[in-house]
């Protein structure tokens, strides 16, 4: 009878562990999705690339946005890096991947009098890699306005031991000093967030986790400048360390165009 009872009970201690766990995956994936698509343009073809990006396709994306299709549409612009490196960066964030949304790249009910062939980029433009990732943690300045002084993104790529703890740690350690820092003007920066990469994943991938910082103009996400009253988060700097594989790569981008749900 003792027997059966605490073999009862440890099945049913699995049966509830095995549920919270199918409970955790589907809450996890029902949140949102942002993809990184990295182009390469030729220089001769960039200025009619943008044209046509921020003319047509961020107003599609727009249309996406408030259906609730899509929850972010952003086109960057690389401003350092060497000739060979894509020098574009689309990010795009999904409410549910997998939804039935229609055809909402589809550009011909916005602009039913323009042939595609005035409209489409795919044939100036080479798409070099795309990510999967997952928004984490987020923080700004409380005076910022972001149409005004979101200009300018530092994006951090993170190679780490373990993606997770290295996230969770970056939101305990580093975002509460930041968002002081910002408010207290002891830095120009004006936002900083952080992400975690679902896909691809391996050896062959440099990052998995990304951070991003945002300036208000180049000089300042060049120089970095800090007031010399500012203290370090020292103690979640180490443990940060710890979890590096190898120095981290930056990457600096100018913010073309933005199309949120907020607007």
């Amino acid at each position: 009878m003792c027997q059966n009872f605490f073999t009862g009970a440890k099945s049913i201690r699995r049966l509830m562990l095995l549920l919270l766990t199918v409970s955790t995956c589907i809450t996890t994936y029902a949140q949102e999705v942002t993809t990184y698509q990295f182009r390469k343009v030729p220089p001769e073809k960039a200025d009619e690339f943008v044209k046509r990006e921020t003319t047509y396709w961020s107003k599609v994306a727009k249309k996406a946005i408030d259906k609730g299709a899509m929850s972010f549409w952003a086109l960057l612009e690389r401003v350092d890096g060497t000739e060979n490196d894509p020098n574009y960066l689309f990010i795009n964030s999904y409410p549910d991947l997998d939804a039935d949304n229609g055809d909402i790249w589809n550009p011909a009910p916005l602009f039913p009098t323009i042939p595609i062939a005035k409209i489409e980029t795919y044939s100036m433009s080479r798409v070099a890699s795309q990510f999967f990732l997952r928004d984490q943690g987020w923080e700004q300045s409380s005076t910022t306005k972001p149409e005004k002084d979101f200009n300018y993104v530092i994006i951090v790529y993170h190679n780490s031991s373990d993606p997770n703890a290295f996230i969770e740690m970056e939101k305990r350690q580093w975002a509460p000093f930041i968002k002081t820092a910002m408010d207290n003007k002891q830095t120009k920066q004006v936002g900083w967030g952080n992400s975690i990469v679902l896909a691809p994943t391996g050896n062959n991938v440099r990052f998995n986790s990304v951070s991003f910082d945002l300036f208000p103009t180049l000089k300042s996400a060049l120089l970095q400048e800090w007031k010399p009253d500012v203290k370090f988060p020292e103690a979640g700097l180490d443990s940060l360390m710890k979890m590096t594989k190898a120095m981290p790569d930056r990457e600096i981008y100018r913010i073309v165009k933005v199309e949120t749900k907020n607007q």
